[in-house]
């Protein structure tokens, strides 16, 4: 298996039954590996509902105000920018805008049976909140991971200055969405421009490294499974 990568601007969007406009910028278990990451456009007149995949997804709102109503439970959340989202297996959604702005949402559903979450049973964590850690010169936050809500993969939010790190080869499956910046994934051999909206499908002890080629942070939004610290890598 090899790195996939993938732009918004490429992906055709698809029109949900519900309004909503989604976009499938992978679906690893077509190519060997076990995630499927949605970016969702909510208009404040539409919404986004469905059931959640067997083994749970992690979501992130991007941008926009969200209100999201969950099968069993009678209260509502309310998501701002930078808000992480743990939604049960198996669970009925529907989200919606709670403001007069449009919502924009990073999906990933994971690899089934769901696992009930270890340490902290919440359901909406804010990125301001998590404590930064370090790994060489990158810092990152971690939304969701065992210990932390989710005992079978990992959310975190990580910010690359500008420079490139050692390549590595991590041992779990991992998706990437840039959310500002720009840059360049080494795979081996093989180099891929990085601009906001490009998706990277990194598959299991695929060699890699990412390069900030600007003078400001390389912001990404990764997914690994399974869940574990982004500070522990494989390097080689």
């Amino acid at each position: 298996m090899t790195a996939v990568i993938s732009q918004k601007t490429e992906i055709d969007p698809e029109r949900g039954s519900s309004g909503s406009v989604v976009r499938i910028m992978l679906d690893a278990a077509g190519v060997g590996g076990h995630l499927v990451r949605r970016l969702v456009d909510v208009a404040p007149d539409a919404a986004y509902a469905g059931t959640a995949g067997t083994g749970g997804e992690l979501w992130f709102v991007i941008s926009g105000t969200a209100r999201l109503e969950l099968s069993g439970r009678d209260e509502r959340l309310e998501a701002g920018p930078e808000h992480g989202l743990r939604i049960p297996g198996g669970t009925d959604y529907r989200l919606s805008a709670a403001g007069p702005e449009p919502v924009q949402l990073d999906t990933v559903m994971l690899p089934g049976p769901f696992v009930n979450a270890g340490g902290s049973s919440s359901l909406a964590v804010k990125l301001a909140d998590c404590p930064a850690e370090m790994t060489g010169d990158r810092r990152f936050r971690v939304l969701f991971g065992p210990g932390r809500g989710c005992s079978v993969a990992t959310q975190f939010v990580g910010e690359i200055p500008p420079g490139r790190a050692p390549e590595h080869s991590p041992p779990y499956d991992e998706v990437v969405l840039v959310l500002a910046g720009q840059g360049v994934v080494h795979t081996g051999p093989d180099e891929h421009r990085l601009a906001a909206g490009t998706c990277v499908h990194l598959p299991p002890g695929q060699p890699h490294c990412l390069e900030n080629t600007g003078t400001d942070p390389l912001i990404v939004l990764g997914v690994f499974h399974p869940g574990g610290s982004p500070a522990q890598k494989e390097k080689r």
